[in-house]
């Protein structure tokens, strides 16, 4: 079971890991509702390095979970190994912080439309796009609930 992280821990973390010759796979997104569209993300992005790191939107308005609620179940799947919780617009900050070795992206993106390709690139790492293809979405479960 992977463990939630404050940002400064998860650096420290991140350092022992390659330390002991890991590597670290990225990835993040809001994780509002849990579905299987999310399962079959992060275990793709699990399967690109030894270690898993997963950031999640602090977000306001939309998730329905708060943000510990959400880290904690993330943190909870099979193949996390490390969640944190950002709050800034971006995952830019967080990246140059650990510079994962991968940062995953899912199948609603293309390796040049990733926002932070650029600087992934930049520190030398490398962009994945991973998970089943985007046929499942908060955004529906939620409509679906409503109706």
């Amino acid at each position: 079971m992977g463990v939630v992280l404050s940002r400064e821990e998860l650096v420290t973390a991140v350092a022992g890991e390659r330390q002991a010759g890991r590597t670290i796979a990225f990835a993040n997104g809001c994780f509002d509702l849990l579905h299987v569209g999310h399962v079959r993300y992060l275990r793709a992005a699990a399967a690109e390095a030894d270690v898993l790191a997963v950031a999640a939107l602090k977000g306001a308005g939309r998730p329905i979970l708060d943000a510990a609620d959400r880290a904690e179940l993330v943190a909870a799947l099979r193949g996390v190994d490390y969640v944190v919780i950002f709050p800034e617009p971006t995952v830019t900050p967080l990246l140059l912080a650990i510079r994962p070795d991968v940062h995953c992206k899912g199948t609603d993106y293309t390796a040049d439309t990733v926002p932070e390709r650029d600087t992934v690139r930049g520190y030398g790492g490398r962009v994945a796009i991973v998970g089943d293809a985007k046929d499942h979405s908060t955004r529906d479960l939620l409509a679906r609930i409503k109706s």
